[in-house]
């Protein structure tokens, strides 16, 4: 392996370096998701249910009557921000998927950006990289993470241009705003952001001859105009956040979240795409005659490395904090490879035909499976055609101990009810400081917010989610007046559905109407 940070020498440009191409593939990135009416994101239906709410409580008093909603300065604002004048003008659901879709999108396009302005050209290997755009976290419906990430890409682009075209005190200048606005949108991307630059900025310094303490120092004066959103995080901290942060270190989860980055549907298919992946990171290690790494994109891959085995999965509540980094790492040592000039030929064209032809089977393999996602939420959805305005909705969700490796992606379905119809969803996160809304109905129970929408067929050990019968027998039947079980896991017991009539039904999926209020008296769980 060879380190390097002198960009490709001057030279034509190939087919594969032109702008057309590199726009042609970050357009395509958007394929995946064009089909689907909402896109099947993990979270995202619960997401959207907020997003409702935020816009609709104040004309609401049937939403006052479930939740309360305050306006907050927290660094994770991205999408709650973005969405309010897009809906205003086209509507929630279509606004929600624009934004949704321009998220790998410009993902796709900061990789590329940062290869240009680190090589010179985009190298062919940096299109291998392309498919990390539809990662894991994103599949998981971190939207605002996944934004911010984006951003952060982009915005390291713009940070290294700067520094190339000498304009450093435009830079510090245009950098407070932004590390302002990349905060609120998510803390996640603007501390990727900071550490990607004083990454970068640290090999600058070196390459202009620094000693090492003098190179150091001068990192840290060039990145305080990323600082100013620390005021910010100790200003949202020091209020009432609740939320622990806890399990540090744990070596076997961070094996797994690395397996799975490109987690979607099909566990071979999947694996084998991140084997191609690892191999061309492998060939970029050993292949020194033709290939090379550079040193600054090198340096802000190893630096996110340690900041990745740093995090515990748990930070201020929020879990996989730590899974969230992990593509991120692997996307960067991707586009930090790049081909000796004298290799550039046979070299290059191999690797571009072969990262476009990488690239193009993962998008065909996210469009498919979202196709397929598309038809389990339209089968599921049908039954909010059934769900009286404003009905007080209690779901349950099957999901099993040991989740498969295509995950349902109907955990917070039920609030697409919430959306529609302005039912009460139990699928609402509720964590004071964290969040800005707060599920108040019915007060003070287990039923009022995630994950008590989660059901299981058979208790599971150190989970906190109860079984299918235990909420049946614990949900206070005077509080709701509709029960919708969504893929049940096992049937219920039949006494447990006395007094609940079925109005809608398509395979273990029913929607009941509480005909019977007299609730069936069972302890509750703290």
């Amino acid at each position: 392996m060879t380190l390097s940070t002198d960009p490709v020498s001057a030279q034509p440009q190939r087919w594969w370096e032109q702008r057309w191409y590199a726009l042609a593939l970050v357009l395509a990135c958007a394929v995946p998701l064009l089909w689907p009416d909402v896109p099947p994101l993990v979270d995202l239906p619960g997401h959207m249910g907020r997003y409702h709410v935020q816009m609709e409580i104040g004309g609401s008093p049937l939403l006052r009557t479930f939740y309360d909603f305050e306006w907050a300065l927290i660094g994770n604002l991205g999408v709650d921000l973005l969405v309010v004048p897009l809906a205003a003008l086209i509507g929630l659901e279509p606004a929600v998927k624009l934004i949704t879709i321009a998220i790998p999108v410009m993902t796709a396009a900061g990789f590329l950006w940062v290869a240009r302005e680190v090589h010179g050209r985009i190298p062919p290997t940096a299109y291998f990289a392309l498919p990390l755009t539809y990662s894991f976290p994103f599949l998981f419906g971190f939207v605002n993470f996944a934004l911010s990430m984006a951003l952060a890409f982009l915005a390291f682009a713009f940070w290294l241009r700067l520094a190339r075209l000498g304009r450093l005190k435009l830079r510090a200048g245009l950098f407070v705003p932004i590390s302002i606005l990349l905060w609120v949108c998510h803390a996640f991307g603007w501390g990727t952001l900071g550490v990607m630059a004083f990454s970068a900025e640290l090999v600058r310094q070196v390459d202009l001859k620094r000693p090492i303490w003098k190179a150091g120092f001068n990192t840290g004066l060039h990145c305080l105009a990323l600082a100013p959103p620390l005021l910010l995080m100790l200003l949202w901290r020091s209020g009432a956040v609740g939320g622990e942060t806890s399990v540090w270190f744990n070596w076997r989860l961070k094996k797994e979240w690395i397996v799975m980055a490109l987690r979607d549907r099909w566990y071979w298919w999947d694996e084998a795409a991140l084997a191609v992946i690892g191999l061309v990171l492998l060939v970029g290690l050993l292949w020194w005659k033709r290939l090379e790494y550079s040193r600054n994109l090198a340096a802000s891959a190893i630096f996110l490395a340690i900041v990745y085995v740093c995090l515990p999965r748990i930070v201020f509540g929020s879990n996989y904090a730590d899974m969230r980094l992990a593509p991120f790492v692997i996307a960067t040592a991707v586009i930090a490879i790049r081909y000796r000039p004298a290799w550039a030929g046979r070299a290059g064209t191999f690797f571009a035909v072969a990262g476009l032809l990488f690239a193009g089977a993962r998008l065909a393999g996210n469009t498919v499976s979202f196709w397929m996602y598309d038809r389990d939420y339209d089968r599921e959805l049908a039954a909010v055609d059934h769900i009286p305005r404003g009905a007080r909705v209690v779901s349950f969700v099957g999901v099993k101990c040991n989740k498969d490796w295509a995950q349902t992606r109907l955990e917070h379905l039920p609030a697409i009810a919430l959306v529609r119809r302005d039912a009460f969803s139990n699928d609402q996160w509720s964590m004071s400081g964290a969040q800005l809304l707060t599920a108040r109905y019915p007060e003070n129970s287990w039923f009022s917010r995630d994950p008590s929408q989660q059901v299981l067929a058979r208790p599971c050990r150190g989970e906190r989610w109860l079984t299918l019968d235990e909420s049946l027998a614990m949900f206070p039947r005077d509080k709701f007046d509709h029960v919708w079980l969504i893929s049940m896991p096992t049937k219920p017991d039949p006494a447990l559905l006395r007094g609940l009539q079925p109005v809608w039904q398509n395979g273990t999926s029913v929607l009941y109407r509480v005909a019977d209020p007299n609730p069936i008296v069972v302890q509750e769980p703290e």
